[in-house]
């Protein structure tokens, strides 16, 4: 069996990989990642955009294998009273060419420093960088920002597992969800 992750990312296919291996029709799969475009822009904005980019890495994933996975990572907002929240969060699509499970990640409040920067046209590793929370122009590729503002309690890996998990509902129990794709 063959499992193709939307990215490149190590951290994404380790996680994938980690999130996996209880399953036991997959844990032996061969899980391999691959370029994949989001086509969303790189810093999705809400939670429409951000479900987007993972269906769409899924489906361009899906290509000689059983399944798909693409990952994508957003900024959410909502209006708590007077003020405006950022969140960010982790959606996962695992894709077996018919149906696509979606999950969610945790979500975790951003500083308000780095959405002033992401609104003025920054990435979040750049923001991150920028800010002076890390000299690590890359942490996407490492702790991510959930590492830094943890201080090390979580890590991508350990965010991103929930999310894929989630997905597997959909895939695992077909019978109790009508097809919708």
């Amino acid at each position: 069996m063959i499992i193709r992750v939307g990215s490149e990312n190590i951290v994404k296919i380790e996680a994938v990989r980690q999130a996996l291996s209880g399953y036991d029709l997959l844990k032996n799969a061969s899980i391999e990642g691959c370029k994949a475009e989001s086509n969303v822009s790189e810093q999705p904005s809400s939670l429409e955009e951000t479900v987007q980019g993972a269906i769409n890495r899924a489906i361009n994933a899906f290509w000689g294998c059983d399944y798909s996975v693409g990952l994508e990572s957003g900024t959410i907002s909502t209006s708590v009273g007077n003020n405006k929240r950022y969140f960010e969060q982790t959606i996962c699509s695992i894709y077996n060419g018919n149906r696509h499970g979606l999950g969610f990640s945790p979500a975790f409040e951003l500083p308000l420093e780095i959405i002033k920067l992401i609104n003025s046209g920054m990435n979040l590793e750049k923001a991150t960088k920028e800010l002076g929370l890390t000299d690590n122009p890359r942490i996407g590729r490492a702790e991510g920002i959930i590492g830094i503002l943890t201080r090390g309690k979580s890590t991508r890996i350990d965010y991103t597992k929930p999310a894929i998990i989630m997905a597997m509902i959909q895939l695992q129990n077909p019978e109790l969800y009508l097809a919708r794709d």
